[in-house]
């Protein structure tokens, strides 16, 4: 199935410099320390209509994260952004016809960015090196979104318990616990699994998890026991300008079962509801009334790009 990679296009590079190419021809050293330790970071953002979405906020996280890491910032925002500049040109998405259907659609100004900093290349030590060139990897692929039928009937969901390291609130390449998340519902023939640490809500293994209560959005501190969503900044201020009741606080897994409404939200879900978790319907088993409100301030959030 993967024995040949679609050539999407992306941005390969060591500390500053780097160069384009495709992800068919890009290649990294063995001895590259987000390959042996799984020692760096990443962030993934939507590009509506060519203008990244939320970026200053998606930077504002990396450097956070790189900054635990003790890695330094290869790039500004500014030569980031032209990055993604160079990912959307026109050049680079000039594939072979015959590729198409491998890569998905390229015909518009929207799509998916994968960015990766590692701590660069050095021999195997667990201690962190000094003064080496962070590893810079940036892709771009096609934008998928929930499906129509994704948004009218909402999606199913099973819970199971957080057992992940931490410090959530980094957004570290050592993803092999969301993997493990993310496998039990895909087992269950499910779209996501919300978790739960002694009793409390924390997230769902790639998304966001909200709670709707009497016509109030809850969700969960934003400390080190998850990663903070740069939705939790856009449904705030969605919540704001529509009058809707907001707030941050701890979320019993009772609190949970007896909701409105749940919500998951991500770069790729945007918001989106939960109608069944566990087996059981949430609510009224149909998407809410405060999804469709969040649903309709996400779209123009995205027109005021």
């Amino acid at each position: 199935m993967f024995d040949q990679l679609p050539p999407y296009p992306c941005y390969l590079g060591r500390g500053a410099s780097g160069e384009f190419t495709t992800i068919d021809q890009a290649k990294i050293s063995v001895m590259d320390r987000g390959f042996i330790f799984g020692d760096g970071v990443y962030e993934v953002f939507v590009v509506y209509n060519g203008k990244p979405f939320r970026l200053s906020q998606h930077m504002a996280r990396l450097e956070r994260s790189l900054a635990e890491l003790r890695i330094p910032n290869p790039h500004t925002q500014e030569q980031w952004l032209g990055i993604v500049e160079g990912l959307m040109t026109p050049e680079m998405i000039a594939v072979p016809a015959d590729s198409m259907p491998a890569i998905g659609d390229f015909s518009s100004q929207n799509a998916l960015i994968y960015l990766q900093i590692t701590r660069g290349v050095a021999l195997r030590d667990h201690v962190m090196p000094k003064d080496i060139a962070p590893t810079v990897f940036m892709m771009r692929s096609p934008l998928k979104l929930p499906s129509n039928a994704q948004r009218e009937q909402g999606v199913a969901c099973v819970s199971a318990d957080d057992f992940r390291w931490e410090k959530a609130h980094i957004k570290s390449t050592s993803l092999l616990g969301a993997v493990f998340s993310r496998q039990i519902s895909f087992d269950a023939g499910a779209l996501e699994t919300v978790m739960y640490r002694q009793g409390h809500l924390s997230e769902a293994a790639a998304s966001n998890v909200w709670v709707v209560k009497d016509g109030a959005v809850l969700g969960v501190p934003k400390d080190n026991l998850v990663l903070e969503g740069i939705r939790f900044g856009l449904i705030e201020d969605i919540c704001k300008a529509q009058g809707i009741p907001f707030s941050l606080r701890r979320i019993s897994r009772e609190e949970v079962l007896a909701a409105d409404e749940l919500l998951l939200s991500s770069a790729t879900k945007e918001v989106l509801p939960i109608t069944k978790l566990d087996g059981a319907s949430v609510g009224s088993g149909k998407p809410g009334p405060i999804y469709q409100r969040l649903y309709a301030g996400y779209q123009a959030a995205k027109i005021a790009v």
